[in-house]
């Protein structure tokens, strides 16, 4: 050690307690490096050793999947039915290499063709009216057939279908039966008679000239916050209320009523374009604002049409 080292030694103010803390702090950080280096160098497995700490593992647990859940909804052979039976009430037994003589045998392999004359014309249109699901893969579907003369013919006829709804065969000739029977109407809401020029049958009126004819704008008629657009291209070239009934007294009032009093109302009309005249009917909720009524929206039974949002 050189004179001027030495000297520098022996002058040297004695290590504090801090000094002496801080000292060893340095010396594990470098313990510490020189550990890890080592770790590394002796593979992955002791450096995983050398940098763990006491710590509390916390195992990540598995994202739960989804369950779905399959629903089995039989698929109803209406319109398979429908096809069918059109095709077979044009065939004739003799002329199995026609069009709808090959439909109907495709979809019923089974069934016998019917023996007409060819002066049996077909059917001018063919529509299911109902469909009865009597096992789990064999249903009954009855169908309409109407012909040019106005007469209408029912048939019952039998489809099975395999067990996932994806095909379907007639499995036997349909059955001539009787139609559905008539149901009794809903005794109608609407009881109280509105005054023909009346300010609701005005605004009414009014309102469906815009709607139906182009008569103005649909919106001047239409409470805030509603919106509704016309039918379009216009069908009519008028509209005419014949007769209003309410199912509030409200409606029946001379004058307008308080603002924010609702009413509903069926107006009959008659609408006329060059084809003829057309006698037509609306069920339309209207709310009394400002001395005037305003549609709140156009139903027909218990659906909106057209769009109408209050």
């Amino acid at each position: 050690m050189s004179p001027a080292i030495q000297a520098a030694q022996e002058h040297a103010a004695p290590p504090t307690a801090a000094g002496a803390r801080l000292q060893q702090m340095r010396r594990r950080v470098r313990l510490g490096r020189l550990g890890v280096w080592a770790a590394v160098a002796a593979g992955p497995v002791a450096l995983a050793v050398a940098v763990a700490t006491p710590s509390t593992v916390v195992q990540a647990a598995s994202a739960a999947k989804p369950t779905s859940v399959k629903s089995t909804v039989p698929a109803d052979p209406s319109g398979y039915a429908v096809v069918f039976l059109d095709a077979w009430l044009r065939s004739r037994a003799g002329a199995e290499t026609t069009a709808q003589a090959r439909l109907a045998q495709s979809m019923a392999p089974d069934v016998d063709l019917p023996e007409v004359s060819d002066a049996q014309a077909g059917p001018e249109s063919v529509v299911a009216v109902r469909s009865a699901q009597q096992t789990a893969t064999a249903w009954s579907v009855t169908v309409a057939a109407q012909y040019a003369d106005g007469s209408l013919r029912y048939f019952a006829v039998p489809v099975v279908t395999d067990s996932h709804g994806a095909s379907f065969t007639v499995s036997a000739a349909p059955g001539s039966v009787a139609g559905p029977a008539r149901a009794k109407g809903a005794q109608s809401p609407y009881s109280v008679a509105v005054p023909t020029g009346s300010e609701i049958s005005t605004a009414a009126g009014e309102f469906l000239a815009a709607y139906l004819a182009g008569a103005g704008e649909v919106d001047r008629y239409l409470a805030p916050g509603v919106s509704l657009s016309p039918v379009a291209p216009a069908p009519y070239q008028t509209v005419t209320v014949r007769q209003m009934l309410a199912a509030n007294q409200e409606a029946a009032a001379e004058s307008v009523p308080a603002d924010g009093t609702r009413v509903r109302v069926m107006a009959e009309v008659e609408a006329r374009n060059r084809a003829g005249r057309w006698p037509l009917a609306y069920e339309l909720t209207l709310t009394a604002r400002s001395g005037r009524w305003e549609v709140a929206s156009l139903e027909s039974g218990t659906a909106q049409l057209g769009g109408a949002r209050s």
